[in-house]
């Protein structure tokens, strides 16, 4: 409940790999996000500092992450912050990963197709003919016959 939420609006600067592990699957990127300001001087806007981050997804969202991104992609992203750090060959290192919750396309910079991830396989839903809604053109039918229709008509839940 404690955990500090982040949404990062920025570019991906590496192509992600997927890797299928005990867990289920997972992906990491690196996301790039620059500060841009306006300067006043050049009257002009000028890129600011690079923060990178890493950003991990897992299960369905890190299938769909490798199959939809590539470098250079303006996306969103959001998810936990966590900061680690850690020594490497006598030296601490610090890094900020992003556990991804959502991860989409910045729609500001251009348009993108959605399409639905397939799901496992499962019994196909009975097929039942579309029910004719539409009035007869000559009015001939009789409201007692369209509710007779429409009751007869079973529900299906999915």
């Amino acid at each position: 409940m404690n955990e500090t939420m982040v949404c990062a609006v920025g570019r991906v600067a590496t192509q992600p790999v997927y890797r299928e592990v005990a867990s289920g699957p997972s992906a990491r990127f690196r996301l790039a996000v620059t500060a841009r300001y306006w300067d006043r001087e050049k009257n002009t806007w000028t890129d600011g500092h690079t923060n990178f981050f890493t950003v991990w997804a897992n299960r369905q969202l890190a299938t769909n992450t490798a199959a939809s991104l590539t470098v250079g992609e303006p996306v969103i992203v959001q998810g936990r912050l966590k900061v680690r750090t850690d020594v490497r060959e006598g030296q601490s290192w610090t890094s900020a990963d992003i556990d991804a919750v959502s991860i989409g396309h910045d729609l500001a910079w251009g348009t993108s197709a959605f399409r639905r991830a397939g799901k496992a396989e499962t019994a196909p839903a009975p097929t039942q003919p579309e029910p004719n809604w539409e009035t007869p053109p000559d009015g001939s039918a009789e409201p007692s016959d369209q509710a007779a229709q429409q009751q007869s008509e079973p529900a299906v839940l999915t």
